[in-house]
């Protein structure tokens, strides 16, 4: 079966013009000299994607999402989670996602409608990268019935945003003189809001009743030198006690914990150190939330760095011994790779791609623009349409660049791409976006178009995530027709030697490798993870445009 057939087949399991496909698809991708298999794209074993077996419906699989969603944060309101993630500079920013078993998520929405921080996010006078939302807290207040999402931007304030529903809408409530590093929120039992933030010395600041102003701030812990670091702080009240979750980067979780309320004394306690992750290659799960279901149990999701796929969630039970979280590991250090389901009844369901004919006139809350977009060049409901909205030869400052996290541990987009009306000077098509990039698309040129694959492309992160390389054509060839398939089947298993392959149809059925295959860099500092992204822009003038007709996301 070919990518396409499958991928019909998958949407009858669809609801809408998008969504997560229902049925695993299993094609290789054309067999033989076309294209190579992905047993030659990752030779290393296979990790099982999530997934529930036959007979095995009451047992999930870590990781419960194979993809980057960082810095989490998880509140229940009744017998619904909802779960916050870091993104940075992509915009809109802060996704929300929701579950009715803490295994089974859905994108729902985003805190922050837009990066409304600096021009910088419009990519005017310079760029954001590695700014924006990171390590921020989600909160729900009952006495107003009212969710909170607060981030530190630019290491300088701390932006409130509030919403009547975690889907939306939301707006900016205010904004804080005072960076909460790493936040954490409680809402105390006489509805007092305070925050826990900080590295090294950790802080809790009281809130005004209203939630937009500091009352006060103190210092309640200094880190003892034999730990080190703590940061990532998340701030819980249980049986009269107040925990501050925090973590040591990037091996370990520490809580701190007082007896006489918010402002301590604490005393510390080791939750994880060094313990295996469940992801064969990816580093000790840290940095997560905990969170109690309506029957009362306790669980804790952390995420696990899995680099070039960025930092995944994993989920384990917790139990309470003496007043302090123990999370139940199994075996030598090691976290568990599948547990009971924390809702009985319910099974885990593969994420087997995702699929979007943008019949819609909104995107749904699965894409993220790099950066602010210029809304007035582009458009959706019959196909995305994009318009060229920069004249640049670099691909890191064109606006208007639509980015999905990649599925892990394998997955491969394909789009359709009608370039007809594109300009001389533009350069379209699919990337994989990093620090460290690499392209297929059409390049239009005086004589004709061109099929171009490009890779080199680089950021510095030593220069504040400027340009250091704008890369190189690796292949190029005379195309003609209008309309072009291109795909990029992208290997993210944790660690260094994983690669992208290219390839590119002029009939959407038979697929021909292009270019070469694009080593992935699997260090940690960008933070993000690779994206596929969807790209337009112009080197000469604006005014040309592309439309796509399709987007979809495959697993073997």
């Amino acid at each position: 079966m070919s990518v396409t057939a499958g991928l019909k087949k998958g949407r009858k399991d669809m609801t809408g013009t998008r969504g997560i496909l229902k049925s695993c698809l299993r094609p290789l991708f054309g067999l033989g000299l076309a294209l190579l298999p992905w047993s030659v794209l990752a030779p290393s074993i296979l990790i099982p994607s999530a997934h529930a077996e036959p007979g095995a419906s009451q047992t999930f699989h870590n990781p419960v999402i194979w993809e980057d969603l960082a810095d989490l944060d998880i509140v229940r309101v009744g017998d619904t989670y909802y779960y916050s993630a870091s993104n940075m500079h992509y915009s809109p920013g802060a996704p929300i996602l929701r579950s009715k078993d803490l295994v089974n998520w859905e994108y729902v929405g985003h805190s922050l409608p837009s990066l409304d921080f600096g021009p910088q996010y419009d990519m005017k006078g310079g760029t954001a990268y590695v700014g924006g939302s990171w390590a921020s807290f989600l909160g729900y207040r009952q006495s107003n019935k009212t969710f909170y999402w607060g981030g530190c931007i630019g290491f300088k304030h701390t932006h409130i945003y509030t919403a009547a529903a975690a889907e939306g809408p939301w707006k900016k409530n205010a904004e804080i003189d005072n960076c909460y590093y790493d936040a954490g929120l409680l809402i105390d039992d006489d509805d007092t809001m305070y925050v826990a933030f900080g590295n090294t010395k950790m802080s809790v600041a009281q809130l005004s009743p209203d939630g937009t102003k500091e009352v006060k701030s103190q210092i309640v812990f200094q880190t003892p030198p034999e730990i080190g670091t703590l940061e990532g702080s998340r701030f819980y009240k249980v049986n009269g006690n107040y925990y501050i979750f925090t973590t040591r980067p990037a091996n370990g979780q520490y809580v701190l914990r007082s007896t006489t309320g918010p402002f301590g004394p604490y005393t510390v306690r080791k939750v994880l150190l060094d313990t295996k992750s469940p992801v064969p290659g990816a580093g000790t799960p840290h940095q997560g939330a905990l969170v109690q279901t309506p029957q009362g149990k306790w669980y804790y999701m952390a995420f696990s760095d899995a680099y070039p796929g960025g930092r995944i969630p994993v989920l384990a039970p917790v139990t309470w011994k003496d007043g302090w979280p123990e999370v139940e590991l199994v075996g030598d250090n090691t976290w568990g790779g599948g547990y009971p389901m924390p809702v009985s009844g319910t099974k885990q369901i593969a994420r087997c791609g995702f699929s979007d004919d943008f019949g819609e006139k909104t995107l749904g809350p699965e894409w993220e623009w790099n950066h602010n977009p210029d809304n007035t060049k582009w458009s959706a409901g019959k196909g995305l349409v994009l318009e060229t909205a920069t004249v640049t030869d670099d691909f890191y400052l064109a606006r208007n660049t639509l980015t999905h996290r990649i599925l892990g541990p394998e997955s491969a987009a394909t789009i359709v791409l009608d370039y007809s009306a594109m300009k001389t000077g533009d350069l379209a098509g699919l990337a994989i976006l990093r620090n460290w990039t690499a392209l297929i698309g059409v390049s239009k040129e005086a004589d004709g178009f061109k099929l171009v694959m490009k890779n080199g492309m680089a950021l510095d992160q030593h220069k504040r995530w400027t340009t250091a390389s704008k890369g190189e054509v690796k292949q190029s060839v005379a195309i003609e027709g209008g309309k072009v398939w291109l795909r990029a089947m992208a290997d993210i298993h944790p660690g260094p030697g994983h690669k992208v392959v290219f390839s590119y149809s002029t009939d959407g059925k038979t697929f021909m490798t292009f270019g070469e295959p694009f080593e992935l860099s699997s260090e940690w500092p960008f933070f993000m993870a690779y994206r596929f992204a969807l790209f337009n822009y112009a080197t000469r003038s604006l005014g040309g445009k592309v439309t796509v007709p399709s987007f979809t996301i495959a697993k073997p």
